[in-house]
């Protein structure tokens, strides 16, 4: 039983990290292309 709950608390501890990481370069790419794309001065 306490195994079967450590290797889920992994499992979610292993989840929340990618999908941290998958936002944080998503961010990062935002930032990117707003800092490179010239401005709309219409």
């Amino acid at each position: 039983m306490f195994k079967k709950l450590l290797i889920a608390a992994g499992v979610v501890g292993a989840a929340v990290l990618i999908v941290r990481k998958i936002k944080q370069s998503s961010d990062e790419r935002a930032l990117w292309h707003e800092a490179t794309t010239a401005p709309d001065l219409r």
